[in-house]
């Protein structure tokens, strides 16, 4: 069974209900979750507020070494790490194994050296007769909603910047995928003091009693942009700080100088890594007109080639969308196309068991098509064309996401117009999707606001206390 951590100690629901926990790749339920309800938020929340007394004062010297010691815990159970994580998830074995809990690991380390490098203002004398300065100081207990695309990795992000900025947390892993945080805290349980983190399974009502608990100053999501509108209105009812990470549409702009070789391995990586299950994945191609029908050839016959399959598949680039639901709702989106719309290759689910999606590309769209529009979340990637650069960048930015984009050309002053006028939180110049731990993530629009990573994510987790002395 899969527990709760809370004050220390892996604990089941206090009314001890449970729910299924699904292995994506069969479609059937491999084990039971704890169900929390608001007996168990209570106490998680009860000793995340005892233990931030304490913690709140350990120097960023001790947060680091505490920090340090907790990524070479959780580097030690690596092997159970990845079978939690794949049991979860389906994907594939190896990449799970060094794109998401190796790459986890890293950037808690990341935050644990961080801790020792708080910014802010030169104490100084800007007022005569007084000298100012600042105090950064932690927000309180946090209370962290993940999400089930990268469980592990996801949680990483959240716990890392919050814990190294001195806060305490209650985190709540998606309902499909709590193996992996589970298992992260009952390891932290052995490294840091009882109730800086606790962990919280349960469904969407779980989630909310989290979010709307008024034992917690800040609240993180990181989730659907429906999801995140719902945690900002419960969190205005008395004015808690809300860190948002949201949905994306990202559009790859592909210019007719760019370098096709490039360009067809970029896309195929961004758009189907994790099946698409990526709020930056590439979703929209935007291509020259002199160049779209040899992109789009190539783009197809490069996409016949990758493959679906469970974690034992070694040739499968990605494995199962993560839940029933969101395979139907895949299915749905590209069921529904409009009649103008072509689709080349996928558009089909693989196999009869699991929840496996084929690799799909669409051409014929418009602007306003539901499949350019909303964000799908899975492996479909739409192509559109464009004559100039002016247009290029109007169909980029005319979504309502703003979490990244990439742009792909030979000519820098090209890349750095359109760095400038495309309204996401990443662009990247021909390549799309690799992020690093010292640079930030976090998007514009309805993809929220806040940042993950780099010494932004850590300051998201501060708040700002201007202390003046006067003199004499």
């Amino acid at each position: 069974m899969i527990r709760n951590v809370i004050d220390g100690q892996p604990v089941e629901a206090a009314d001890g209900r449970t729910s299924d926990v699904v292995d994506p790749a069969t479609g059937k339920s491999y084990d039971t979750a704890a169900l929390s309800g608001a007996a168990d938020v209570d106490a998680a929340y009860d000793a995340a507020t005892r233990a931030f007394a304490t913690w709140r004062r350990t120097t960023p010297a001790e947060r680091q070494q505490a920090l340090l010691a907790l990524a070479d815990a959780l580097a030690a159970r690596t092997d159970d790490l990845v079978d939690a994580e794949v049991a979860n998830t389906g994907k594939p074995v190896a990449l799970t194994r060094t794109e998401e809990i190796g790459v986890g690991i890293d950037q808690l380390r990341y935050f644990a050296g961080l801790a020792r490098s708080l910014e802010g203002a030169a104490a100084g004398e800007y007022l005569a007769g007084h000298t100012s300065y600042v105090r950064r100081e932690p927000v309180g207990v946090v209370g962290q909603v993940a999400p089930w695309n990268y469980p592990f990795m996801m949680a990483i992000w959240k716990i890392a910047p919050a814990l190294a900025a001195g806060n305490t947390v209650v985190l709540k892993p998606s309902d499909t995928t709590p193996a992996s945080a589970s298992l992260v805290g009952e390891i932290a349980a052995s490294v840091l003091p009882a109730g800086v983190l606790n962990v919280v399974c349960g469904d969407r009502d779980t989630g909310r009693l989290v979010v709307g608990h008024p034992g917690v100053a800040m609240v993180s999501i990181t989730g659907s942009t429906g999801a995140g509108k719902q945690v900002a209105a419960a969190a205005a009812k008395d004015v808690k700080r809300v860190h948002l990470e949201l949905g994306g549409k990202a559009p790859a702009v592909v210019f007719a100088d760019a370098d096709l070789d490039s360009v067809v391995e970029g896309i195929v990586t961004g758009a189907f890594f994790n099946a698409g299950q990526d709020c930056t994945a590439v979703t929209r191609v935007l291509v020259a007109e002199p160049i779209a029908a040899e992109l789009t050839e190539r783009l197809v016959a490069a996409v016949r080639e990758v493959r679906t399959g469970p974690p034992a598949d070694e040739s499968a680039f990605y494995g199962p969308l993560n839940n029933a639901d969101q395979l139907a709702r895949v299915s749905g989106i590209v069921e529904a196309l409009p009649e103008h719309a072509q689709v080349l290759v996928g558009g089909h689910r693989v196999g009869e068991d699991g929840f496996f999606y084929a690799p799909t590309v669409v051409t014929g769209v418009r602007q306003d098509d539901a499949v350019v529009q909303q964000e799908t979340f899975g492996p479909v990637v739409t192509v559109q064309t464009f004559g100039s650069e002016s247009e290029a960048l109007e169909l980029a930015n005319g979504v309502d996401f703003g979490l990244a984009a990439s742009v792909w050309t030979r000519d820098h002053g090209t890349a750095h117009r359109c760095s400038m006028e495309l309204d996401f939180g990443c662009v990247w110049v021909n390549t799309h999707i690799p992020l690093v731990a010292e640079m930030p993530h976090g998007g514009f629009k309805q993809s929220g606001y806040g940042k993950d990573l780099s010494h932004y994510g850590l300051e998201d987790y501060t708040r700002i206390k201007h202390v003046m002395h006067a003199h004499g």
